[in-house]
């Protein structure tokens, strides 16, 4: 999933019983996938320290972190019947295999910061490595409200390696993951819900110390979004192993369930979520994501909500600020990179993270019968606004009510490298009538594009306790809406007064 500019490298991504060609549905085939996989603890290794472990203090936060290896046998899955883009999808067994892979936790050490949930992140492997871009986005809510935070490798490329000379956790530590074994992405399926099995249920040493699990929520961002949508469809209404889902930057089209990417074609178009689990999934869409998920657009409903973020990109600044270094002290110089073009625009230090964080706290509350979230209105992928360059429409929080950029979740990406689209763009006003730079891919041509004079920072502001006052109010104005949490509005002042903004 993540990029990087010319001077930053950035990462871009069990049936116990044999049920093969049964059909699974109900309760029966709940209790078979109820089969409890092992949990050991792996050996130190020749690092000393897990793959992706954090770079962060996560002392001074009150967590620990620890890893686990989870083993057993898992099932892969086929369609049964014909899979429309309603989403209601039904599968059967089609196979087993041996497997073992890990589980890599973050928990609060005192139990009495435990607030009863877990987020279980389907880590992404884009960049054929195992990363966590929704603990990226969703850090402070995590840590500050007492969430236990656990990354499931549960695809093949983040076990075995990828591309080239990218190694996966067998190759980067043979010495502590030499004796995992992964037998492709038509498993990843059942081992996500044998993950969170172990969670409730731990065969073997306790993931979470002892914590008592409350509610169990999936999370997958990119291209594990896409793994999520068809486990919400296909593999939650048979496994019904976890309380709620967050989908996040996912695109039209599901991932296959036999795990092939070549299978994708085969998948309905569009792959809408299904709206008849007892269970609530929540989808959240950057700026980056809209055009190529606008397709699967859906009206929600008691158990689906979906928020569009203007002024959003699908990695930003926040995500490399805090991915970054976690990535160089595991995979260093060996981590994929990608170039952006020199010169080119920095990336995009959109609301993003604030929204994420305000949706997480929505989906654990309704995930436990509480309120459904509130609605979100849809984002233009074609206009702009004329005046500032900022999409019209979706969820808008003060970044956006009171710009003092232009933020977009696109860039031009000639001559850069295939992630650096991901990371959107920012183009700071400063202040005068200069022309545009352009630094996103905007056509020009387009009069819906910006006209060549960008806005006045002095104009719009005329002093700065104006300038704090507007983004006070619209900081409560997020905040009654609900997309946007008080202790981070509280934030988003703190930095106005902080700036140098106005007059």
């Amino acid at each position: 999933m993540p990029a990087r500019s010319s001077r930053r490298s950035v990462t871009a991504t069990a049936l116990g019983a044999l049920l093969c060609g049964a059909l699974l549905h109900g309760p029966q085939a709940a209790a078979a996938a109820a089969t409890g996989p092992t949990l050991t603890v792996p050996p130190t290794g020749s690092h000393g320290f897990p793959f992706l472990a954090a770079a962060e203090d996560l002392g001074s936060y009150g967590y620990t972190e620890s890893e686990y290896f989870l083993s057993g046998t898992a099932t892969s899955y086929a369609k049964s019947g014909l899979w429309t883009s309603d989403g209601r999808w039904n599968v059967r067994a089609s196979g087993t295999a041996a497997y073992k892979s890990r589980l890599l936790v973050r928990r609060p050490t005192d139990p009495a910061r435990f607030n009863g949930t877990v987020v279980v992140e389907w880590l992404n492997v884009s960049g054929q490595i195992d990363l966590s871009p929704d603990y990226w986005f969703e850090r402070d809510e995590l840590l500050r409200q007492g969430y236990a935070w656990v990354g499931v490798s549960a695809q093949a490329v983040g076990v075995n390696g990828g591309l080239g000379d990218i190694k996966g956790l067998k190759g980067w530590d043979p010495a502590r993951y030499g004796s995992l074994v992964h037998p492709g992405d038509a498993f990843a399926y059942d081992i996500f819900s044998q993950a969170g099995q172990a969670l409730r249920t731990p065969n073997g040493p306790d993931p979470l110390g002892g914590l008592p699990v409350r509610t169990l929520l999936a999370d997958g961002e990119s291209q594990s979004a896409g793994f999520m949508t068809t486990y919400v469809n296909a593999v939650q209404p048979v496994s019904k192993v976890y309380d709620g889902f967050m989908v996040h930057s996912n695109s039209a089209v599901a991932a296959p369930i036999s795990g092939a990417l070549a299978d994708t074609l085969l998948m309905p178009n569009p792959s809408r979520i299904r709206t008849d689990l007892p269970v609530p999934t929540f989808v959240v869409l950057t700026e980056t994501d809209v055009p190529g998920a606008a397709a699967a657009r859906q009206p929600d409903t008691a158990s689906v909500v979906h928020w569009e973020l203007a002024g959003t990109a699908h990695g930003d600044q926040w995500a490399y600020d805090l991915g970054q270094p976690t990535v160089e002290k595991s995979a260093g110089p060996a981590a994929p990179s990608a170039d952006c073009a020199a010169g080119s625009a920095p990336f995009n230090d959109g609301p993003g993270h604030w929204a994420m964080n305000a949706a997480l706290r929505h989906l654990a509350g309704w995930a436990r019968g509480g309120a459904r979230p509130p609605s979100g209105q849809p984002l233009s992928t074609v206009l702009r606004d004329p005046a500032t360059g900022l999409a019209t429409g979706g969820v808008r929080l003060p970044d956006v009510t009171v710009p003092t950029r232009t933020l977009t979740g696109l860039r031009d990406t000639t001559d850069s490298g295939v992630f650096c689209g991901l990371y959107g763009a920012r183009d700071p006003w400063n202040g005068d009538a200069d022309a545009w730079d352009r630094h996103d891919d905007g056509d020009p041509s387009d009069p819906s594009f910006p006209p060549t004079a960008e806005p006045v920072l002095s104009r719009l502001y005329p002093t700065h306790a104006d300038y704090v006052g507007k983004v006070r109010t619209a900081a409560q104005r997020s905040v009654d809406a609900g997309y946007l949490l008080p202790e981070d509005a509280t934030a988003i002042v703190a930095a106005a007064q902080d700036s140098g903004i106005g007059g």
